[in-house]
């Protein structure tokens, strides 16, 4: 990953307006630690920090065209920029980077060129010739990035809001699979699948289209010029990622420079359930593995570092982005600068445990697609940010544009959980990868029951978030919420520690509005609580939430007070797992 920052039209294009330009620049440094690149033309300007995954010799941003009328700078990886390069024969590249050809790519088919783009990506591209410039985020939403308008009537685009808040009057999340025209003056949506309508599909479900589906988008991102691995918790979803990277690494470019072991690195507890999924699905696979052990403590006390680089008041990415956050300064200081993740795949196939209680296709697939369209304000922010802090940059697989199309044309009928029939939460994809020849996994992993990241660290992780936020935020206050936060009010005593912490980072109005809010449980849209009149005695957003569903599920009695309940016993997490594993 890497930062960028863009300023168009400024009252003021002194020195002292450029000095001001670096210095906000240099708020993204720690996305990009290997090189800042500014370019200046009349009042716009164009500022990037970059984190070097693809040649990282000569492929310092912004980019630019044969004769630098197109400069551009960029925040991604474009995974098909080889076979875009053969379309565009008659252009001479400056650089090996995958991200000039969005330069060339411009001047070829001008704004209409967004859709070809294969990968994750946000970029802004000024055209000096024309003096308009263009600003673009990737389908789903993999990469930040925000837009902002300063007083002087500038606008604004950054990586993240604290490269613009303080500049700019209002700002905003730029929204996934949208393009920004200055001829326009106006945004519009470059991504338009057909999933994005919500009209529920009625397409057959083929095991080995969706299996070799995945198997591209994950070799496809192993394009890499530097030391990379594998996030492994021992769930589904990442055990999965790391089984088919490790199955065709050999074919791939970055054997030749990295050697045939595949890298895999987890975070947890002592003890808790990821840790000893994880291990096992390592030694199954033969990967290097690193193991990551942190406490509550530690958590505690890197929570405000950890809202400041997230840049969110929401539960439930804060307690998966603390232990993310830990293990991705590990995973540097081992000279790691890639990793793969399991993002995505729960939206898609409707893994969250409260599906369970979807009443029909139609409601389990509008779900699915609230949840694809709001991702950006999530799992996507997270596994970003929290990364991206510490200069490592994650790739997300199941969120590839052709691995979703395919996907979500699956009758939903058919991703629906039967106990009748042995079908479980996510089984298409499990059976698509059940090959009793070659295994991918073992089959208790493959069929191990869905653990959110904040849960599968160690339950008591978030127990003992709500005993520390207990003692910080007294009755008064929380009572008092929804005058002192008029906006989006925190309801627990957990979110209003959040709220604090947030505010003093980000005071202004509209870096509130940038956080969602509203009702959830086991990670659900406010929607899909009206499914169970139960979860409104028992709103939390852990997977523990789901009552009469997880295994380890909170007792409703006690209403999730488990704030003083120890770290499971290695004993104890071995008969979880073996329920969870069995199949339903």
């Amino acid at each position: 990953m890497c930062g960028i920052l863009a300023v168009f039209g400024c009252a003021d294009n002194s020195q002292a307006k450029r000095t001001r330009i670096i210095e906000l620049s240099r708020r993204l440094r720690h996305r990009g630690p290997d090189w800042s690149g500014l370019h200046c033309f009349e009042d716009c300007y164009l500022a990037h920090q970059r984190l070097a995954i693809i040649d990282p010799t000569s492929g310092d941003q912004p980019l630019y065209n044969e004769d630098k009328t197109v400069v551009v700078t960029v925040n991604g990886e474009i995974y098909n920029h080889k076979e875009l390069k053969e379309k565009l024969k008659g252009h001479q590249f400056r650089t090996g980077s995958d991200c000039e050809v969005i330069a060339h790519l411009y001047e070829e088919y001008g704004e209409e060129f967004v859709d070809m783009l294969d990968g994750m990506f946000s970029f802004v591209l000024l055209d000096t010739r024309t003096k308009t410039f263009i600003a673009a985020r990737d389908a789903i939403g993999i990469t930040p990035l925000y837009m902002g308008w300063g007083l002087d009537g500038s606008i604004w685009f950054a990586s993240e809001m604290k490269a613009l808040s303080d500049d700019c009057e209002r700002f905003i999340s730029f929204p996934p699979g949208h393009i920004y025209s200055s001829k326009q003056g106006e945004l519009r949506r470059w991504y338009n699948p057909p999933w994005y309508t919500e009209i529920v599909p009625s397409g057959q479900y083929e095991p080995l289209v969706l299996r070799k589906a995945f198997e591209k988008a994950v070799t496809k991102r192993l394009m890499t010029d530097v030391p990379f691995g594998v996030l492994l918790s021992g769930g589904l979803d990442s055990s999965l990622v790391a089984a088919v990277a490790s199955r065709h690494l050999a074919d791939s470019d970055a054997y030749r420079q990295w050697g045939s072991q595949l890298h895999t690195f987890c975070v947890g507890l002592k003890g808790s359930p990821d840790l000893v999924a994880a291990s096992e699905v390592a030694d199954y696979l033969g990967t290097r593995h690193h193991e990551f052990h942190f406490t509550v403590q530690e958590g505690i006390d890197a929570l405000e570092e950890v809202i400041y680089h997230i840049e969110t008041f929401d539960v439930t990415t804060i307690r998966a982005s603390t232990p993310m956050f830990l293990m991705s300064r590990k995973i540097k200081s081992l000279g790691v600068k890639m990793v793969l993740s399991g993002e995505g795949s729960d939206e898609i196939f409707g893994g969250y445990l409260y599906f369970h209680k979807a009443p029909n296709k139609k409601e389990f697939h509008e779900e699915t697609c609230r949840k694809l369209k709001a991702l950006h304000l999530y799992d996507c922010l997270r596994a970003n940010k929290s990364t991206s802090a510490w200069g490592v940059e994650a790739r997300v697989p199941f969120l590839d544009k052709e691995f979703i199309n395919i996907a979500m044309s699956i009758d939903p009928d058919l991703k629906m959980v039967r106990r009748d029939l042995g079908r479980k939460e996510k089984w298409v994809l499990r059976n698509a990868f059940d090959d009793e020849n070659e295994p991918y996994l073992p089959k208790h992993i493959l069929y191990r029951q869905k653990e959110q990241f904040s849960d599968g660290v160690g339950y008591s992780w978030i127990d003992g978030l709500k005993e520390h936020a207990e003692k910080q935020v007294t009755d008064a206050m929380l009572t008092n919420a929804s005058f002192v936060y008029p906006e989006n009010p925190p309801t627990t005593k957990e979110a209003y520690l959040y709220r604090t912490i947030f505010e003093k980072f980000f005071p202004k109005n509209a870096a509130r509005t940038t956080v969602p809010g509203g009702p959830s449980v086991a990670c659900s849209t406010a929607k899909a609580v009206e499914w169970d009149a139960a979860w409104s005695k028992n709103m939390d957003p852990s997977g523990r939430a789901a009552l009469g569903v997880h295994v380890a599920a909170y007792d409703e009695k006690l209403n999730a007070k488990t704030a003083n309940a120890p770290i499971d016993s290695p004993q104890e997490i071995q008969v979880t797992i073996e329920k969870a594993t069995a199949v339903v």
